[in-house]
């Protein structure tokens, strides 16, 4: 999705839905703060991919951490400029994933966080 109106027309639509609620997928193309604003209004609990959509205001994010990613991206640099080829550097997979949690979005959406889930919780906002 990449105009302004369908993204309003989607989620228009999962907000039409009783007890409804949305997963934001990671895309380059995401309008973020514009679903994070919509999802606000429609009052639509939402989890996104990434820490910085929940600290710009979305209720939760659960994925990579970026930072450790952007770390192991380093090792491979290091290593492509020791002479070892690209294609023979195997493939990994993210070791490490974050919860976060923004308590005055959720506040806000009338929820209740369960204190189990802010005790597993990596980062809680308030």
């Amino acid at each position: 999705m990449h105009k302004v109106e369908e993204v309003d027309g989607a989620i228009t639509g999962f907000a039409s839905v009783p007890n409804g609620g949305m997963i934001v997928s990671p895309h380059p193309i995401t309008r973020g703060k514009l679903i994070i604003d919509l999802a606000s209004r429609y009052r639509l609990p939402t989890i996104y991919p990434f820490d910085f959509h929940v600290r710009d205001g979305g209720l939760i994010s659960y994925g990579v951490d970026q930072v450790d990613q952007f770390r192991s991206a380093a090792t491979y640099v290091d290593r492509i400029l020791k002479g070892e080829k690209p294609a023979d550097l195997p493939v990994q997979a993210p070791a490490k994933y974050e919860l976060v949690i923004n308590l005055k979005t959720a506040k806000a959406l009338g929820l209740n966080v369960p204190p189990t889930l802010l005790a597993i919780a990596d980062k809680v906002l308030e």
